[in-house]
């Protein structure tokens, strides 16, 4: 059944197309072989035709190498993880830390309203004092160098002196609880580990020493060989832990290194960088390992292309560094941009101090999430009031599914001159799939293209192709590009690997997004995870769709999770949706009606959920998503065991109740009885 579409709301355009880098790439590529693309989609249709189109990018994104390519790929099926550029050699921190000169490169600020600058050539010295230091303790190419750390100009020098040694690297938000942090580190047997000591998140100060004390004796029995404490982010200070392990601190560990100048080993394209994580919500996730080659050319690509990007803009993502996103940011750097570090939350002290200072630090791309934005408009907050945002030309929510009225809202709010977007990739991949276009006009609630180089298409159950059709499908890229994943850390086999994106459909990746393209704007809608897919009835349909309807109520509403039952004894799915109140407001039976009455005028009668229910608490990983996995299997009767992943785990312990759904109707309507 196709999607009923409209046109929706044009909410930018650019002023002068022919100015966008997604332009200007064009005409390179047009001049370069002589041919006559004459737009975006012919760009594209290029892009995923013709290998030619990945060493096109190489020079137009002025890659740095030692050794130059010859040739893009030795082809082989997706889950091989076919091998780009065989023979070229190259080093990701080099390409990173393009700039060596004494403009401002990293500007590191904390909820405290401190913050420090450091130019480019600084931090050049510290990541060579700290690559002198890793190598003195015996680091080598293809150890793995593990950290839990704030978003600090820390960690990107450790990250960066890492890579130019040829190690991988791997790192986890302070927040994230000790069990998360060994799920993820026992597997991968760091040979060393750099922990934050104190912190301080929302006005409060965290002592971390008895997390990493733990970490740390858990640790020493999985190839731990070096441990650093960094001082407190509060005071300064050296901090202790308990254990019997020799550690150091920053300056210990930085004073064992000679004073060489910083060496760049030049290794292959697909030469393991970093691993990141699965959300594994309810088991050991998966430990995904990205290529240096890779992860250098779509993070670049989608920030040169994808943000519009240019030498001297400044690029401030919200994010920890457990999200891939604080991976992808450092593409900034390597466009000649300078990063925003933040550490801490952005509602402390206040949410208004916050997006002020996001204006007076004339950040021209800002990156947050669709719940960082709900929150703005919930507290009835007019950015243009605090500041002009003159210098911000992109505005990007990532995450999660952004809905038209988010879209539409924040576009309201913000100078018209700035491009509000989204994209869609992820961890998976540590790129995008589907994103933004400067040359082409922004419309809400749809992501602009598909992105340069990756063939994205919608497929149906039967594995047809349905890109024309409007109709929803399964998002999947049957194409290869350089950052398929080098596969994950320790699964002898690949069974894993192809589990996770290859069985759906041989030979083609499954991505797991629920996605239709708009026929009229060629742009794309994703309508919720595939896993998760609503199907009442027969009748499929996203959880995305009723969020959309949601976001209306706003100012009274905080967050809302929707899922489908099936029980063992249910012959059909129904739809439950649970709302979280603001500010210890009641769901009461006439705003129940209301929420129905808007999804029947909006969608249809049958999108309706058969209950609403009101609950304390909405299930969250620590990057902000909604967990609806894991709730739709507890309403139908699964147990389920939260990893260190889930922020809120004791949040689950409410919906287990809803298995026994008879039973608490009927409560309700004895309760509703007795007042009467």
């Amino acid at each position: 059944m196709a999607t009923q579409w409209t046109v929706p709301k044009q909410i930018w355009k650019h002023p002068n197309p022919s100015h966008s880098r997604p332009e200007q790439f064009r005409r390179f590529v047009n001049h370069k072989h002589g041919l006559n693309l004459k737009d975006y989609h012919e760009l594209h249709n290029y892009s995923i035709s013709d290998w030619t189109f990945w060493k096109d990018l190489w020079d137009y994104l002025g890659i740095i190498s030692s050794v130059p390519p010859t040739k893009v790929i030795i082809e082989a099926p997706l889950i091989e993880s076919p091998e780009f550029f065989p023979g070229s050699r190259l080093n990701y921190a080099e390409n990173i830390l393009i700039r060596n000169d004494d403009s401002v490169s990293c500007t590191v600020a904390r909820e405290s309203g401190h913050f420090s600058q450091y130019t480019s050539r600084e931090i050049r010295e510290k990541v060579r004092r700290m690559a002198n230091a890793m190598r003195a303790n015996g680091l080598k190419v293809g150890d793995r160098v593990a950290a839990v750390v704030t978003n600090s100009i820390d960690a990107i020098v450790i990250a960066m002196a890492a890579a130019s040694i040829g190690a991988i690297y791997s790192s986890t938000a302070t927040d994230m609880g000790a069990q998360g942090v060994l799920d993820r580190y026992k597997q991968i047997k760091p040979k060393f580990v750099f922990a934050e000591t104190e912190v301080i998140y929302a006005g409060k100060l965290v002592d971390l020493t008895p997390k990493i004390s733990h970490v740390v004796e858990e640790l020493k029995h999985h190839g731990v060989d070096h441990v650093i404490l960094l001082p407190s982010t509060v005071t300064g200070k050296d901090l202790k832990i308990k254990s019997d392990f020799k550690t150091l601190t920053l300056a210990q560990f930085l004073s064992t290194g000679k004073d060489v100048p910083l060496v760049f080993e030049q290794l292959p394209f697909n030469h393991p960088l970093i691993i990141l994580y699965s959300s594994g919500t309810s088991g050991p996730p998966k430990c995904i390992v990205h290529s240096a080659g890779g992860i250098l050319m779509q993070t670049k690509k989608d920030v040169a292309l994808g943000l519009d990007m240019w030498w001297g803009d400044t690029y401030f993502q919200y994010t920890s560094c457990a999200w891939m996103m604080w991976n992808a940011m450092l593409g900034g750097l390597a466009v000649g941009g300078r990063l925003i570090l933040y550490d801490g939350s952005p509602f402390h002290p206040d949410i208004k101090q916050f997006l002020k200072f996001v204006s007076d630090q004339k950040v021209t791309h800002f990156g947050t999430s669709p719940r960082f934005v709900g929150e703005i408009q919930g507290r009835g907050i007019k950015p243009l009031e605090l500041g002009s945002f003159e210098a911000l030309r992109m505005f990007f929510v990532t995450g999660a599914v952004v809905t038209p009225p988010v879209y539409e809202w924040a576009a309201s709010v913000l100078p018209p001159t700035t491009h509000v977007m989204s994209a869609t990739g992820g961890t998976d991949i540590c790129s995008t799939f589907v994103g933004a276009c400067t040359s082409m006009p922004a419309y809400a609630g749809e992501f602009q293209v598909k992105v340069l180089g990756m063939k994205t298409e919608v497929y149906d159950y039967d594995g047809k192709v349905i890109d024309d059709t409007g109709r929803k499908g399964e998002l999947v890229c049957s194409r290869a590009h350089p950052s398929i994943p080098l596969g994950f850390w320790g699964d002898v086999g690949r069974k894993k690997f192809f589990d996770a994106y290859f069985a759906r459909f041989p030979g083609v990746w499954t991505h797991g997004d629920f996605i239709a393209i708009n026929p009229t704007t060629k742009g794309l809608l994703i309508f919720g995870r595939s896993d998760g897919v609503l199907n009442p009835s027969g009748i499929r349909f996203g959880s995305a769709e009723i969020y959309a309807v949601i976001d209306k109520y706003t100012a009274i509403i905080e967050d809302t999770i929707c899922i489908g039952q099936r029980r063992p004894q249910d012959k059909d799915e129904r739809v439950l949706l649970f709302v979280k109140m603001r500010d210890s407001k009641i769901l009461t039976e006439a705003l129940k009606a209301d929420i129905r009455e808007s999804i029947k005028q909006a969608l249809s009668a049958r999108h309706v959920p058969a209950y609403i229910f009101q609950v304390e608490e909405i299930p969250l990983t620590v990057n902000n998503k909604k967990i609806e996995i894991a709730v739709k299997q507890i309403v139908s009767g699964a147990t389920m065991k939260p990893s260190g992943t889930v922020a809120n785990p004791e949040s689950l312990q409410l919906y287990y109740k809803y298995f026994e759904l008879e039973k608490l109707l009927a409560a309700e309507k004895e309760k509703t009885k007795a007042k009467l």
